[in-house]
């Protein structure tokens, strides 16, 4: 069993809003990339057994070698399961010939109605040991002040 890392935030938006923005395509590839990163999806078949292939880019390169090869991390993410409005688990497999960033790593998005919009709880588990945790921590942070600026600029 990996470690687990995790962080939340509260989303003055529906759980219904957020979970669409869990699922839209153009909508993750503007949020999901952390503060230096940008995305782009190369596969979409967002339904319970499909998913994504995101290629994450860093802006700047300097000192930021990727996972999958220079400045880069490809990530292929599986639905493992979508409760609509409620719950996303994804499972995250990086493609990288370094063993600290192999295996499964499962991403659960719950959603939860609260104070006139949505907590959002991110729990990573089986993190790879290639992954800082204050780095991964800080990463997921970043996605969800993404999600919650994406999110409420359209409510």
């Amino acid at each position: 069993m990996g470690r687990t890392d995790e962080a939340a935030r509260h989303i003055a938006a529906s759980p219904a809003e957020v979970y669409a923005a869990l699922l839209g395509r153009e909508a993750l590839e503007a949020w999901l990339p952390p503060a230096g990163m940008r995305g782009r999806i190369e596969r979409w078949n967002p339904r319970p057994g499909g998913g994504f292939r995101m290629v994450l880019t860093y802006l700047d390169a300097t000192g930021a070698p990727g996972k999958s090869g220079d400045a880069t991390d490809v990530v292929d993410v599986g639905f493992a399961a979508l409760v609509p409005s409620e719950l996303v688990v994804q499972r995250a497999v990086f493609e990288s010939g370094d063993p600290a960033f192999a295996g499964t790593m499962t991403m659960s998005w719950r959603l939860s109605a609260a104070d006139g919009g949505t907590d959002v709880t991110v729990v990573a588990e089986d993190v790879p040991p290639g992954i800082d945790q204050a780095d991964h921590e800080e990463g997921i942070t970043s996605s969800l002040a993404n999600l919650a600026e994406w999110v409420e600029a359209r409510g």
